[in-house]
């Protein structure tokens, strides 16, 4: 007897797990949701264009591959690429401005080797929204709004589709299933080794968590304890972002073969798969199989391909790459992204997001705010993303992979000084965020912010329009709608629109 019976395993920390065919007591891989769920979202969901095909503006479907880099807890702009030198020095800081290697420009005295290359990159100094929380889910998706209630709340019916999942989701409508997954999460899944709650953001919401990114897990540890957040913390964080010993990149442990299940036992489950499958075909014709076979087909890619498994094994590269990219957790993951993309992968995400105690790891400076920046945050930043953008463009890949690097919001113009090592708190009304490759123009600084870096002045880009304009070089109309549960359609950059400003 064949019996279907629903599992609440996740795959990959994220992903609802491929649900085991029971044949009497012996389990096959067989469904990631039990088959009326997956009905039910193939019914709702769908994807259309509100009107129009490619917009009339260049590089559309130029970039064959994204890598975004979130930088969770947010910079300040000023200490990055909106420097105010001309400001008092309760705004401008401690970190002055230099030259770069584009006339007229100038970014923070912390980023040298970015200011050499700041000829292959577009800096927007005007991002804007008006929401000055740890909003992930905001800054990644198509929300029109946005409560600090579901932060922790990754599978809250307010929720919308992340970037990557719709890219992931959208390529599943027009393409054959990939041995590449297309949606990958690297090192680890958000937020998953702190001691904060699992935190919103990017995840697939009413698309289904098969179109969750597949998340890798990272086998090394750390080898630095980076400065404190503030005087109350008691902890040493031997924090990997930091220093990291040479480990390595592996899918996350639900995506591995069970250790009792050996390749000739997996083809049998496979062969009773197949079979169902056809038994299914035959009594069921009215309701197409087609989504069922490819949920099925990617689990097994998962479990299968060695392709995965090589571009994630950073080891194969040279040791003069490695350390070109430097000895960091970011680092070393910015360098397995560019493996994947080059290996076939649609959409990778780099997450730099807090480790071990809160304040961590992350960019939240709302004490200690120089220290951090000047011996943690800025050199690890600056060496990781110009070898990445560098590795890229020797490679013949940069034309063809945009890279995103942003976060939440920005920080505030006034340096708080009361804490040790002064403070900038959360801001949103202005803020920076840099591009690069895929056909965003290069050596260019786009929008403007007020003398004081608190408000635009000039070309306001939300978070929205990032999405939009990222949809559009990637070969998707950002009018799309998709359609959730209820049949309501959603565009999937909300409000964004395509900028320009930004496009070669």
């Amino acid at each position: 007897m064949i019996r279907l019976i629903g599992s609440q395993k996740r795959l990959c920390d994220g992903l609802t797990r491929r649900d085991l065919l029971h044949v009497g007591s012996v389990s096959c891989l067989g469904l990631g949701i039990d088959a009326w769920e997956r009905r039910m979202a193939m019914a709702a969901t769908g994807a259309e264009p509100s009107g129009g095909g490619a917009l009339d503006l260049p590089g559309f479907g130029r970039a064959k591959a994204c890598i975004l880099l979130f930088l969770f807890g947010s910079p300040p702009q000023h200490e990055t690429f909106d420097p105010k030198p001309l400001a008092p020095a309760e705004i401008q800081g401690e970190l002055k401005a230099i030259a770069t290697n584009v006339p007229g420009v100038e970014i923070g005295e912390g980023l040298p080797r970015t200011a050499r290359m700041m000829d292959r990159l577009t800096v927007v100094r005007s991002m804007t929204h008006p929401y000055p929380l740890h909003g992930v889910a905001y800054a990644l998706t198509g929300m029109a709004d946005y409560t600090p209630e579901i932060e922790a709340k990754p599978r809250d019916a307010r929720h919308r589709p992340f970037l990557g999942s719709i890219v992931d989701f959208l390529c599943s409508q027009r393409e054959a299933a990939a041995e590449m997954p297309r949606n990958i999460g690297l090192p680890w899944q958000f937020g998953s080794k702190s001691t904060l709650p699992t935190l919103a953001g990017p995840y697939a919401s009413f698309l289904g968590s098969d179109h969750d990114p597949v998340w890798t897990d990272f086998t090394g540890s750390g080898t630095r304890v980076v400065p404190k957040l503030t005087d109350q913390q008691t902890e040493q964080v031997l924090d990997p972002f930091g220093g990291a010993t040479a480990g390595s990149f592996r899918l996350s442990s639900h995506c591995q073969l069970p250790a009792d299940i050996d390749r000739l036992r997996l083809d049998t489950r496979r062969l009773l798969l197949d079979q169902f499958n056809q038994t299914q075909r035959l009594v069921d014709a009215a309701l197409p199989v087609r989504a069922l076979d490819r949920h099925q087909s990617r689990a097994w890619s998962l479990l299968m391909s060695a392709r995965v498994r090589e571009a994630l094994d950073i080891q194969r590269e040279s040791v003069a790459t490695r350390e070109s990219y430097g000895p960091t957790l970011f680092g070393q993951s910015c360098l397995a992204a560019r493996r994947l993309v080059e290996s076939g992968c649609r959409f990778v995400s780099v997450f730099w997001d807090p480790f071990g105690p809160f304040g961590g790891s992350v960019w939240d400076t709302h004490a200690n705010h120089f220290p951090r920046l000047k011996e943690y945050l800025l050199p690890v930043f600056d060496q990781s993303f110009t070898a990445l953008i560098g590795d890229l463009e020797q490679r013949g890949l940069l034309d063809e992979t945009l890279v995103l690097c942003t976060s939440e919001h920005g920080r505030t113009p006034q340096i708080d000084s009361k804490p040790r090592g002064a403070a900038r708190h959360h801001w949103s009304r202005a803020y920076s965020s840099v591009f690069a490759g895929g056909g965003i123009a290069r050596g260019r600084v786009v929008g403007r912010s007020d003398a004081h870096g608190g408000d635009v002045a000039d070309v306001p880009v939300s978070p929205k329009d990032m999405q939009a304009t990222a949809y559009h070089l990637l070969g998707f109309d950002p009018r799309t709608q998709i359609h959730d549960a209820l049949g309501r359609p959603h565009p999937i950059a909300g409000d964004g629109r395509v900028r320009r400003e930004l496009l070669a």
